[in-house]
């Protein structure tokens, strides 16, 4: 998308008294063996790192200034990521988000096994050695193939003081409002950690592609990634997941924003008719938005006109659902400083920094 000069004038984030915090950004290692060291026999020698296989990026997949000076993967050496992200735009705390892509493995231990594995390597490394000052926040990964050993994994590491939240990946077997998912979010209910879905395995190893069939291109598959976050959050709602667990709440990264309006204002109206299908779910659909679920805004669709988004804020009520991320080091960063137009102050604090000091409790 080409930069206007309405978008270019926006000022340095406006930045508020708490600081910008970033809800995604993907920290890697700098190779496969600091994982292989927290793998035991016999996961250790099957481990060939992770990644999707296909529908991967054809041109590049992250920033092309990204790779740090001393070489290593983008985003695996973390004072070049404090220069280039903490220190350039004022990041008060950034959200770490693994790319473990332990969600397709047809063998749940192995998936449990690899999600341990990135969770020990998060916590020495960037929640532990690299986070002197605590600006880097954790996600606490889990493979959902194994429902019993991600609740056990969430316990393991839910005392810690920087990991933040549970994440896994949008590619699933089923829809994530049904039981079979339940034990993580006991566990996620009882240590008061949000449950972030990520894109990242759709249609891959064990995975249902959200799409009526498989996608021919990158940008088709990439595209349509918002399809299995629709679907998962009316799944959750009306599967009653949020009245079963009243203190469980949800995070959207990396989804989409424009499509959340449009798509509660359908599932209000079918449940107006069709609520007697499932008395469980005890008000409005859209209602359950505000105390469970929130979005984060990278990919954020940008029409020609400002007004168009801006209209579209209101209508989600983007103020206090919104929060902000910028994906880094991937190749559709989201900067602080562009990515936006001109926002009501108000508004611009909750979704730079209060919505997610908030919904995580930092500080």
């Amino acid at each position: 998308m080409t930069v206007t000069h309405e978008q270019a004038k926006v000022p340095a984030t406006g930045r508020s008294a708490l600081g910008i915090v970033d809800c995604d950004v993907h920290p890697s290692p700098r190779s496969i063996d600091e994982i292989r060291q927290h793998l035991a026999q016999p996961w250790r020698d099957r481990y060939r790192g992770g990644g999707r296989g296909f529908f991967g990026n054809p041109v590049h997949g992250s920033r092309l200034d990204s790779t740090p000076p001393n070489g290593g993967p983008p985003g695996s050496d973390p004072w070049f990521l404090r220069k280039q992200l903490i220190e350039e735009y004022g990041i008060a705390h950034a959200v770490l988000l693994p790319r473990a892509f332990c969600n397709l493995h047809p063998d749940p231990d192995f998936g449990s096994a690899i999600a341990g594995a990135f969770n020990s390597w998060l916590a020495d490394t960037w929640l532990g050695e690299y986070n002197h000052d605590g600006v880097f926040k954790g996600s606490i990964t889990v493979a959902h193939q194994d429902p019993q050993a991600a609740a056990r994994e969430i316990d393991r590491w839910a005392g810690h003081p920087h990991f933040v939240q549970v994440m896994t990946d949008s590619g699933a077997r089923a829809p994530f409002g049904q039981r079979m998912y339940y034990p993580i979010y006991e566990a996620c209910e009882r240590n008061g950690l949000p449950f972030a879905i990520h894109p990242g395995t759709d249609g891959m190893g064990i995975n249902i592609q959200p799409s009526p069939g498989y996608p021919t291109h990158y940008i088709e598959w990439h595209t349509c990634l918002s399809l299995g976050f629709q679907a998962h959050l009316v799944s959750l709602i009306t599967e009653g997941v949020f009245e079963r667990f009243p203190g469980f709440k949800v995070v959207l990264v990396e989804g989409g924003v424009s499509w959340l309006a449009p798509l509660m204002w359908r599932l209000d109206a079918e449940w107006k008719a069709l609520r007697s299908e499932v008395p469980w779910v005890k008000k409005s659909p859209s209602e359950y938005l505000i105390d469970h679920v929130r979005l984060t805004s990278q990919p954020l669709e940008r029409p020609e006109r400002n007004t168009h988004l801006t209209n579209l804020f209101e209508a989600m009520d983007a103020e206090h659902i919104l929060m902000f991320s910028s994906d880094y080091p991937h190749w559709d960063f989201d900067s602080p400083t562009h990515a936006f137009p001109r926002l009501p102050k108000e508004q611009h604090e909750r979704i730079f920094s209060r919505n997610a000091f908030e919904f995580y409790g930092i500080g």
